[in-house]
């Protein structure tokens, strides 16, 4: 007897898209908000002699007590709150959508925002409701509370600062929705070294919040850590349902080594908020091109065509994400990642090229 992905497959998962992710070798790489910097050699040096001495033949310790702790003090965990890790905070989205999943429940984003609150929701078998952002890509307040006070969702997502906008979200609006919503509001600070904003302080004041931040574009994408704070009756709900192990000791060991040498890094993320300011004043001077402000590692610019610019500045050797196609407030725009200054000079240049505009304008 023959079986089809259409005899078992869930009807949901059959009619979505795979997260793609584009090939990069040979291209300068902009598309994915990393941390164009290294570590010095010195701790690069270092680094490795940690990781050897880590027993790969052992799971790991499913406490993660020692990361957990350097999170707490260096990154600015108040007192009474509680941390989970995750492998990334993809994890961490996937954790609570499947920890709130119950017959009719619902959950209320902004969009256009990040594409896991969507993927994680429906897979989980809830029911995701995007709220259209202004058009000047504001929250807009009344529709999120009119959303909220119709659906009573489980979780309200809101990604601070947004991801594809880079714009956060007027810290009174969050507030309101903080104060009307009837469960839990993740406040995900993924691109917080670049913003220097952050709810964390916040979360003794608000018992249905939990902030959600990642290493990744700090400067760790490779080692995919997340964590998340909150009250610790949450988390300890939402550690029932992580994997055990979900934390490679090679993993641990680098992010508590990292953690050890933040100053490295937020050095690293000053340099790149530096250097945000002086690219978005290139790519405003050039004709065509129109700067969304952003207090993320990225800029979104609109260009008219982009789908056609973004294919003219691959063939010149720069790879960054159209965003066009995403939501219809995103219609002709690229994300573009701040890299160092030689990207930023190269990103520049395919860009007039892919626009015909001339090198000196």
């Amino acid at each position: 007897m023959s079986v089809s992905p259409q005899d078992l497959i869930r009807p949901e998962v059959l009619a979505m898209a795979g997260y793609h992710v584009p090939p990069a070798a040979g291209l300068v790489k902009l598309d994915a908000m990393e941390n164009p910097y290294l570590l010095p050699p010195e701790l690069r040096a270092a680094l490795a002699e940690r990781l050897a001495a880590v027993a790969i033949n052992r799971y790991p310790a499913p406490s993660y007590t020692r990361l957990k702790q350097l999170v707490r003090e260096t990154l600015g965990v108040p007192a009474g709150a509680d941390v989970l890790l995750g492998n990334g905070s993809d994890e961490l989205i996937t954790m609570m959508s499947v920890a709130t999943a119950r017959p009719g429940a619902t959950v209320v984003a902004p969009a256009p925002s990040f594409v896991m609150y969507d993927l994680s929701t429906r897979l989980a078998g809830s029911t995701y409701v995007p709220v259209p952002l202004a058009a000047d890509l504001s929250l807009d307040l009344q529709a999120m509370l009119a959303a909220i006070e119709r659906h009573r969702p489980a979780i309200v997502w809101l990604a601070y600062p947004n991801n594809p906008t880079g714009n956060c979200f007027e810290r009174a609006d969050v507030e309101a929705i903080l104060a009307a919503a009837p469960g839990l509001v993740v406040l995900d600070e993924a691109y917080q070294p670049f913003a220097l904003d952050s709810w964390m302080d916040a979360l003794p004041r608000h018992d249905n919040l939990v902030v959600m931040r990642t290493v990744s574009k700090l400067g760790l994408a490779g080692i995919r850590i997340g964590y998340m704070a909150a009250a610790p009756r949450w988390i300890a709900e939402f550690d029932k349902v992580r994997p055990p192990y979900n934390v490679s000791v090679l993993d641990e060991a680098a992010a508590e080594f990292a953690l050890e040498h933040l100053e490295v890094l937020l050095a690293q993320a000053a340099r790149l908020r530096e250097d945000r300011t002086s690219l978005a004043a290139a790519l405003a001077a050039i004709p065509g091109v129109v700067v969304f402000p952003s207090r993320a590692n990225f800029l979104l610019v609109r260009v008219g065509d982009s789908t056609a610019v973004a294919a003219g500045m691959r063939e010149r050797g720069v790879l960054i994400k159209d965003v066009g196609r995403m939501h219809p407030l995103l219609a002709g725009c690229l994300r573009l990642t701040v890299g160092t200054p030689a990207e930023n000079a190269a990103m520049l240049e395919a860009l007039r090229g892919a626009l015909a505009v001339p090198s000196g304008r």
